[in-house]
């Protein structure tokens, strides 16, 4: 099997309810240190930054966090992104206290823009064009 096919059959493979109940544990975690840890990068400084959903590994030992932020654009996101990832061994020690598994993952957080497409989806459902294709 090629190792195109074997990412298509990985990507096309669904979570196990392990590593489901394992993804809600770092986001709730992460969520509960994001909120009442002292944040000392100038760029995390009051953001209100939003995890929005936590996937993990086969094996566990690796996490992608999806975030956002209220009231950022883009590149404000990539800088937000670039802080987080540079606090991931503190926040990876923050939760291998709270959380009880055999390894704490490997964290990468990666901005969440479902929510901006969503939001240009439903623009673009209400714009004039379209609502009349609809109406007709």
């Amino acid at each position: 099997m090629t190792s195109e096919r074997q990412n298509r059959k990985r990507a096309g493979k669904s979570r196990s309810q392990r590593q489901l109940r394992v993804g809600e544990l770092i986001r709730h975690a992460l969520s509960d240190i994001l909120q009442r840890d002292e944040l000392h990068d100038p760029v995390l400084h009051n953001k209100v930054i939003t995890i929005s959903e936590a996937q993990v590994s086969p094996d566990l030992r690796h996490a992608t966090i999806f975030f956002s932020a209220l009231s950022c654009n883009m590149p404000e996101l990539a800088d937000i992104g670039r802080a987080l990832n540079r606090r991931a061994a503190h926040f990876r020690g923050q939760l291998g206290q709270q959380i009880q598994t055999k390894f704490t993952p490997q964290l990468k957080f990666v901005a969440d823009d479902s929510f901006e497409n969503a939001q240009s989806i439903d623009k673009l459902l209400r714009s004039a064009p379209v609502s009349r294709d609809l109406d007709s």
